[in-house]
């Protein structure tokens, strides 16, 4: 892997040891950053700025222990790590050549082939290199959003506080990936795109005390060695990282104390082929030998129970537990240049700290995941020999080639023709049909061409990659079957974008572990109502960092399709739904801008007179009723205003209208119910004790009798009743409905009858001039024959 680094991104990268000593110290002992000296530590790494304090804990804790140790134990550690090493690499050697050898079929290059005849194709099928292209264009937009991929999910109850908390870790998170980590964009876009032909790829995520925040960095498959028959990183007990840097500044490091100064040459040149070189093959790209001054470092992240440090219990016995280290090695020489521990001083469980996510296209059979490579890599050789013989045979079929006479000869024979050319030939004793055969050469075959066509559409059906036809259908689908039919063509890219939103997670979570522990405690800009220092307290375990990428959707299309269906749904039945939401959800799914604008927030809904209702009603508005209204007026106003039969023309006002009058008989009740028991009752949500809500609920029954018999004494003495009148109000509407069906039908049956009538007459008047035209023939006929 070409890894071009500063030595400052070296120093806080490869060990990764620079990353823990800031942390180091508890937080009532941190040291304070008030100056600009910079102290270098026993270990070689560096603190800028920095001013002692007497609290300050030792440094012995992270220091280099191969420093310390017998060089007879140290070589031993390295020649069984390195083994350990080899035997995972060996383990996994079967996937990484099936990824290797299908990078070919990307078609980077051509091959300049010989065989069957110098000159025949040496293309490849793009099916490939379509599917890995969409895929990275479709991914890389939804794990990176213009917004930022951040957004924060608030654990336990909501408060007003909460939510501030979880709006400013959301902001300063996304500003941090976009607008300081300038790495983030281009790294992990180019993960994506080696995600789906190789199966499996790393991000590294660490804080890099020269560039003074955090960094995370796209690491090549090639590089991350993992014995294949372990489950995840998390749980595995070794893995290899193996990084590649200046001989140079391997050097400065060993001048710094960073690692032990040993003898560290460049490395020999290797004839071992690995997907690096495979890559730098098909780009063209070839080191410089004589030049070439690179070393090879094995930064093995292992669990290792080291003489002299082992792990004890709190009275101080050993327990013989292997505990986290983060070992060094140089690969040539089997040199250990570094020994740190990977777990924070103050951790009594001794927990490694993770740097590495894990993102995977497929599941495999084993630690790394299977790729379009591993997949439709047969698809993709069938198709391109098809494809090959197919442009070969057009080959030969125009410019063919065959046999001549012995005694037959052409003007400049060795040059080939050219469209358009004759030539002088000398035929002795026969004519040139006779002496020139050329090869049966056929067309190209229409069965490979239709074979072609099943292999692509196979590939394309796996990879995803064909187009959905959702869209072309009726407005009038029902719900289920959009949905059905949206979720049966994209169940493979849905289920891949679940794994990638899973391992964004994790990036995320360890990023914001990154910002807790090593960053400044205040943020870099103003906030409106806090102080700065805030930060501190604001990355606490109430506030759970999540990818903003939905994992139930991973392109537009799902959810304007989602969107539109809801505001479908909406639209049919306004009285149970919120358009302004529908709406506002649907412009959030075309990824609108400043939707406010388009779409002002809603009013928050205060009393209004019945008029007002009513003209709400009529333009859409929504409307509502409350406790302290005149409940019978408003129904009075509202009944009246539905007799009008313009207003009976408008079906979605009516519907308004008659959900708001429901809402004042509920309210009406309520208050009756309230003014028979002479209390009010609990509010609504409110969790009562069960022997109070049977003694509210027997009150209630007897309430409820007084009220019917009040309102049945009220209907017979004709005083107003407004359930009565709303039920005459649907009566009425009813019955106007029946009429009006009625009318219709009976215009529609005058309409028949009078088309039956036109066409009697049309008819007869056909008949008539049939018969006409008959007499005219006959005249005709009898004048011809006198």
């Amino acid at each position: 892997m070409a890894v071009e680094k500063s030595i400052a991104q070296i120093i806080s990268e490869a060990p990764v040891e620079a990353e823990v000593e800031i942390e180091a110290t508890s937080e009532d002992q941190l040291p304070l950053f008030e100056s600009d000296d910079t102290v270098m530590l026993e270990d070689g790494s560096a603190i800028v700025g920095y001013v002692e304090d007497e609290n300050e804990l030792g440094g012995d804790f992270y220091a280099n222990l191969a420093e310390e140790m017998d060089e007879a134990d140290l070589q031993d550690l390295a020649s069984e790590l390195v083994e350990s090493y080899k035997d995972d690499v060996e383990s996994r050697q079967e996937w990484l050549e099936g990824y290797t050898d299908g990078l070919d079929l990307l078609g980077i290059k051509t091959d300049d082939r010989e065989e069957p005849f110098r000159g025949a194709s040496g293309v490849y099928h793009p099916l490939l290199a379509e599917s890995a292209t969409q895929f990275q264009a479709g991914a890389y937009k939804e794990l990176l959003p213009p917004g930022g991929p951040v957004q924060t999910r608030i654990v336990g109850s909501e408060t007003k506080e909460i939510l501030e908390q979880s709006e400013r870790v959301r902001n300063y998170m996304n500003f941090l990936v976009l607008d300081v980590m300038e790495e983030f964009d281009p790294e992990l876009d180019q993960m994506l795109f080696y995600l789906p032909l190789s199966g499996s790829t790393f991000k590294k995520t660490y804080y890099d005390p020269a560039l003074k925040r955090p960094v995370s960095k796209f690491v090549n498959p090639d590089d991350l060695v993992v014995a294949y028959t372990e489950s995840s990183l998390e749980a595995t007990s070794r893995f290899t990282h193996v990084v590649t840097m200046n001989a140079n500044d391997v050097r400065k490091l060993q001048v710094s104390g960073f690692y032990r100064d040993t003898l560290v040459l460049a490395d020999e040149v290797d004839d071992t082929d690995t997907s690096e070189d495979k890559v730098q093959e098909l780009t063209g790209f070839r080191r410089n030998i004589q030049s070439s001054d690179m070393v090879t470092l094995l930064e093995m992240h292992v669990d290792l129970d080291i003489p002299g440090y082992e792990d004890q219990d709190e009275e101080g016995e050993e327990t013989g537990i292997a505990v986290p280290y983060i070992v060094t090695i140089h690969e040539d020489t089997m040199d250990i240049l570094s020994i740190r521990r990977n777990y924070r001083q103050e951790d009594p469980t001794k927990t490694k700290i993770r740097y590495f996510t894990h993102y995977k296209f497929l599941p495999g059979l084993g630690f790394y995941g299977f790729g379009l490579i591993h997949m439709i890599g047969g698809l993709t050789k069938s198709a391109t020999s098809i494809l090959r013989q197919l442009i070969d045979a057009g080959t030969l079929a125009n410019l063919p080639a065959g046999f001549k006479a012995r005694g037959l000869r052409v003007r400049d024979e060795d040059l080939p023709l050219q469209p358009g050319e004759f030539r002088d030939v000398d035929a002795p004793g026969s004519s040139i049909r006779e002496a020139i055969m050329p090869l049966p050469y056929k067309e190209p075959s229409s069965t490979l061409l239709q074979m072609l066509g099943v292999l692509i559409d196979s590939g394309r059906r796996f990879a995803s990659v064909t187009d959905l036809n959702i869209g072309e259908g009726s407005q009038a689908n029902p719900v289920g079957t959009t949905v059905a039919l949206l979720e049966q063509g994209t169940k493979v890219l849905s289920a891949i974008h679940k794994r990638l939103h899973f391992a964004q997670r994790q990036e995320l979570r360890i990023l914001a572990e990154v910002v807790k522990n090593y960053l400044p405690a205040e943020y870099p800009y103003q906030i409106e109502g806090y102080d700065a220092n805030v930060k501190t307290d604001d990355f606490d375990e109430r506030i759970d960092i999540v990818p903003v990428s939905d994992p139930a959707m991973f392109s537009m299309s799902q959810r304007v399709t989602i969107a539109q269906t809801q505001l479908q749904l909406a639209q049919s039945a306004p009285q149970l739904h919120d358009l302004h939401e529908a709406y506002r959800r649907m412009y959030l799914a075309l990824g609108i801008q400043n939707i406010d604008k388009i779409l002002p927030p809603k009013d928050e809904l205060v009393p209004k007179d019945p008029v007002s209702e009513n003209m709400d009603a009529l333009t859409g508005k929504p409307v509502k009723a409350f406790e302290s209204q005149n409940h019978n007026a408003h129904i009075a106003t509202h009944s009246a205003f539905l007799q009008d039969p313009n207003i009976q023309k408008n079906g979605v006002a009516q519907q308004v209208l008659m959900a708001h009058m429901q809402e004042h008989l509920a309210l009406q009740y309520r208050q009756q119910v309230e003014q028979a028991l002479g209390m009010p009752l609990p509010a609504e949500g409110q969790i009562m004790d069960p022997q109070q809500e049977a003694m509210l609920a027997e009150a209630s029954a007897q309430a409820t009798q007084q009220i019917s018999q009040m309102a049945q004494q009220a209907a017979g003495t004709g005083q107003f009743d407004p359930i009565v009148q709303l039920k005459q109000q649907e009566l009425q509407i009813q019955q106007q409905e029946v009429q009006r069906k009625a009318m219709a039908d009976q215009a529609r049956n005058q309409l028949e009858a009078a088309k039956l009538q036109q066409d009697g007459e049309l008819k007869k008047a056909e008949i008539s001039s049939d018969e006409d035209i008959a007499a005219l023939r006959a005249n005709v006929t009898l004048a011809t024959k006198r």
